[in-house]
């Protein structure tokens, strides 16, 4: 039952005290203000561990890339009217791309990308979302996500004996088995920290071995400003960046549907509102130095164990964000992390980005005795792990993400059109 609107915008939700049994709390509605700021906080929790880990893996600075996490989440909330619930985090489709490219670039490389993720949200909500399953069925979808993550494979163990799971196997086995251990040993919120977790137990083990610095933790100021620098657009690596947008549309397609279903309304409308704000967001952080942003599913999860999808409590987690990125002392622990506790974070992290690719494929019940989804994802999943690399007469760079989403999508809709036309597979 909802009860009066506020003049805040939000309706309050019953006596604002509790949810009952079946029901839940609408995007426009609102629990007591004490409860809202409470939910609130449990989505800082939530998006902390994967939104800080992001630039500690790539050398972004942490400050930043919280700073237009909380940014980019006030935005879409504005774009989307208040009607869809979201928080933007740091997306793991630009680690790749970012690893693979220099430094100065890599912003530059992000800024486009929200750029064209933007221009798609537009498109999408001027004519709507059907032509995105046309061209983007799920056997392609599923294969960029999934060779997103294989083509990490090698960063995780590391390209240099000081970088990676190598630099300190013990330490990258202790993570890796305290976030094993955390996922099946705790319930609710703490089991979906698992990471976060993970990465805590493995500093403290480091610290123990005399592995961790923090003369740049005692050195950082308690308060300042997040460190922004300009975009460098290297036309050379861009072709990195570009398979990102196609992840980035099915994530922010996919968080628009989860949501719908668990709130029992019609949210496509907003899909192309949710595109624009993505894309604004991550143009933003593209601008400043911070890295790309994405919804999140690990705010869904806390949603759906609240039962509370009420943007306000979305607003109080961009305040948090914002107030953490203005702590130098905070971005230098993060930075403390020794490279073996990430690689042993990684290690877990880039493979469930490969099995999430195969996720999409289980879910959409996608059929590879069709010889045409075979071949899609058999050439580009080779072509993305091996990291294929092709160098055109005029110096710019095809690597195997950029290389694989264009195999997965030119062989998917080359074969489809000739099978269809000699009639020798589905014209479904």
């Amino acid at each position: 039952m909802a009860g009066t609107t506020s003049r805040t915008g939000w309706r309050l939700h019953g006596d604002g005290r509790s949810v009952s049994p079946g029901e839940v709390v609408a995007p426009d509605e609102r629990l007591s203000w004490g409860r809202t700021v409470g939910i609130g906080l449990q989505h800082v929790v939530a998006m902390f561990g994967s939104t800080v880990l992001v630039p500690a893996l790539t050398g972004f600075p942490v400050a930043t890339t919280l700073f237009f996490s909380a940014v980019g989440t006030a935005l879409f909330l504005l774009v989307t009217r208040n009607r869809l619930p979201s928080y933007l985090g740091s997306s793991f489709a630009f680690i790749a791309p970012i690893l693979a490219s220099s430094s100065g670039s890599a912003t530059g490389g992000v800024l486009v990308t929200g750029l064209l993720l933007a221009v798609v949200g537009l498109v999408v909500h001027l004519v709507g979302s059907r032509w995105i399953d046309v061209v983007m069925p799920p056997v392609v979808t599923g294969t960029i996500v999934a060779l997103i993550g294989l083509n990490l494979a090698p960063a995780a163990w590391g390209t240099t004996e000081t970088s990676g799971f190598r630099a300190d196997p013990l330490g990258g086995i202790v993570t890796l088995l305290a976030i094993a251990l955390a996922s099946v040993l705790f319930r609710g919120l703490l089991g979906r920290l698992a990471i976060l977790l993970g990465v805590a137990v493995g500093y403290a083990v480091a610290a123990l071995r005399g592995l961790v610095s923090w003369t740049a933790v005692e050195q950082a100021a308690w308060v300042g400003l997040p460190e922004f620098r300009a975009p460098q657009v290297h036309l050379d690596e861009l072709a990195l960046f570009l398979p990102v947008v196609f992840v980035l549309v099915a994530e922010n397609v996919g968080h628009v549907k989860s949501v719908a279903a668990m709130t029992g309304r019609d949210l496509d409308p907003l899909a192309g509102r949710a595109l624009l704000a993505d894309g604004l967001a991550t143009t933003l952080a593209g601008l400043g130095g911070g890295s790309g942003t994405t919804t999140y599913a690990e705010n869904i999860g806390v949603m759906a164990a609240s039962k509370v999808y009420s943007t306000a409590a979305y607003w109080v987690a961009a305040a948090g964000a914002l107030v953490l990125s203005f702590s130098p002392k905070f971005g230098a622990l993060i930075g403390s992390i020794p490279p073996g506790v990430l690689g042993g974070a990684a290690t877990l992290l880039y493979g469930m980005i490969g099995v999430l690719g195969a996720r999409i494929w289980v879910q959409n019940k996608v059929d590879f005795s069709d010889p045409v989804n075979l071949t899609t994802a058999a050439v580009a999943l080779i072509v993305g792990i091996a990291n294929y690399t092709l160098t055109t007469s005029g110096g710019l760079t095809f690597a195997g993400i950029a290389l694989g989403t264009v195999a997965a999508i030119g062989i998917y809709h080359v074969m489809r059109a000739v099978g269809r036309a000699r009639g020798t597979v589905s014209a479904s």
